[in-house]
């Protein structure tokens, strides 16, 4: 488990560029016309996270295996697209399944790619493509409501859980406000999160920027940031010409002459964690060091669970070592030494960073 994003955006905003970059593949074909992508593209891509390969080396580890980041990537999609206007909108199905939306702004100037709103103001290209979210949702309930209402009649549970939450969105997106302003309680967030509207998704603003605002953005990535929160600010050229480069160490000496400390995917990836409220644990051994993720505030079984069913059903207890002090003396036997191996029950929340051996009968 690691998390899915589709990705949205206009047009010749660098979405597919970014695609190709992000996912070190060249299945997005990108080019300085609209609709160049069209079929929905998926990449996935090893999470880096440098306390892995530390465990891995401290455990002697034969194999590591990061958590994964996948990313799918639609047509760009233009003001209209729920009318049929352009390609974008015959994929967004692909993304009705994703954890979050990587929507991708155009935050650069360059008279050599066009924009197919006549200028640069990614403001107003939020609002096209949030507007077309909404359009599609509502188009989506007011499909479904109709059979639904069918099997209200008929006491069915599900329908009688989902009936009212889908004609509350429907009136909302009428108004011209997303789903996720619906005010539900607890016990129906799961079900509304079962509907898979597109506007329920969090979202994540990727600003692509020139090259030479890679490290501190400029005004046009300013005013998404003021407006919309959460940002990563991203430069597509950069990304693309560190895919290229054949090693660590040269990806970090170009990254450095940049002012840059990571790459763009790093900066998604962390933002994207927050957005989602993740945190990412470890199994570590000799055959293998392995990094999984899991939502914060989870607890052990469901930790153990998402290994393999069968762990968290017939779960024990968790033989627990922290991060910094398995690097503190030296791996499991000096953690093991040093009183620092926990046993954790059923009750104990999960804390990024830990290293588990699940103990379990089935």
């Amino acid at each position: 488990m690691g998390f899915k994003c589709g990705i949205v955006g206009l047009p010749n905003v660098g979405k597919s560029t970014l695609f190709n970059a992000l996912t070190a593949t060249a299945s997005a074909e990108a080019a300085n016309y609209p609709f160049c992508t069209i079929e929905p593209n998926i990449g996935r891509v090893g999470i880096p996270d440098p306390r892995l390969y530390a465990l891995a080396a401290l455990a002697k580890s034969g194999k590591i295996i990061p958590t994964q980041l996948e990313f799918v990537d639609i047509a760009g999609l233009v003001r209209g697209a729920s009318k049929g206007e352009g390609l974008g909108n015959q994929f967004l199905g692909h993304i009705r399944e994703v954890d979050a939306i990587v929507h991708v702004v155009r935050c650069f100037e360059d008279t050599d790619i066009t924009h197919v709103e006549g200028g640069i103001d990614p403001i107003r290209d939020i609002d096209i493509i949030e507007t077309e979210l909404m359009l599609a949702d509502m188009e989506s309930l007011e499909k479904r409501i109709p059979a639904l209402e069918k099997k209200l009649r008929l006491k069915d549970p599900e329908a009688l859980a989902q009936f009212p939450l889908m004609e509350r969105a429907l009136q909302l997106l009428r108004e011209g406000k997303p789903a996720s302003s619906l005010q539900c309680a607890p016990e129906d967030r799961e079900t509304l999160r079962q509907l898979q509207l597109l506007t329920t998704k969090p979202i994540l603003y990727v600003c692509n920027v020139a090259e030479s605002d890679a490290a501190t953005g400029n005004a046009f990535s300013e005013k998404v940031k003021t407006e919309k929160g959460r940002i990563a600010l991203v430069s597509a050229a950069i990304e693309a010409e560190v895919a290229s480069l054949d090693n660590d160490e040269e990806k970090k000496e170009f990254l450095e002459s940049l002012g840059l400390e990571e790459t763009g995917l790093a900066r998604v990836i962390r933002e994207g964690y927050a957005l989602l409220n993740l945190l990412t644990f470890f199994t570590i051994g000799p055959k293998e060091a392995r990094a999984w993720t899991i939502h914060e505030n989870a607890k052990a079984p469901q930790a153990a669970g998402v290994i393999h069913s069968d762990f968290e059903r017939g779960f024990i207890c968790a033989e627990t070592i922290g991060y910094e002090d398995y690097v503190a003396f030296q791996g499991e036997q000096g953690a093991k030494a040093a009183g620092k191996v926990r046993l954790e029950g059923r009750d104990y929340v999960v804390k990024d960073g830990d290293i588990f051996h699940f103990r379990f009968n089935v």
